[in-house]
């Protein structure tokens, strides 16, 4: 069983120092997919934009600045409210997002609950599957032992 632990949030869109513009989004980690959040932005266009990366820098960044490239997160003040900014960078352009540090801190600490760090791998299921996969099968003896002719087969080819 897969549990699902989202958020509905507004976070705000940085266009410059003084102005930003409200963005509604939804926070949303699955159990089955252990090691990643989901971002979906509502820009006001038919289809929302997704964005996945890793829990774990989520969780950093609430307390420290990390990622580089496509993702970073840090913790900063704005107007006396503390906030998690969120910079993403990809082909169709860049973006500042401030997300309500208690909001997003809250929702971590019940993803954190629902898979502990550390307990991710198990959450995949990978040993089972390999055991799935490599179980023999009532099928499995249908197969002659040797089902290839070998070389000396002595028919006369060469």
């Amino acid at each position: 069983m897969h549990t699902v632990v989202e958020r509905e949030l507004e976070l705000n869109l940085v266009l410059s120092p003084e102005r930003s513009i409200p963005v509604p989004a939804r926070l949303s980690y699955r159990t089955d997919d252990p090691y990643a959040v989901h971002i979906t932005f509502h820009v006001g266009s038919d289809s929302p934009v997704d964005w996945t990366f890793a829990r774990e820098l989520f969780v950093e960044g609430v307390f420290r600045p990390c990622g580089h490239g496509d993702v970073r997160v840090w913790p900063a003040k704005v107007d006396s409210r503390s906030v998690v900014c969120v910079a993403l960078t990809s082909p169709d352009g860049d973006a500042l997002l401030e997300a309500p540090s208690p909001a997003v801190s809250a929702w971590l600490e019940r993803t954190l609950r629902a898979v502990p760090p550390g307990t991710e791998r198990e959450r995949l299921g990978i040993d089972e599957a390999l055991a799935a996969l490599l179980a023999r099968t009532p099928g499995d003896d249908l197969w002659p032992r040797a089902p290839w002719l070998s070389d000396e087969s002595g028919d006369g080819e060469a």
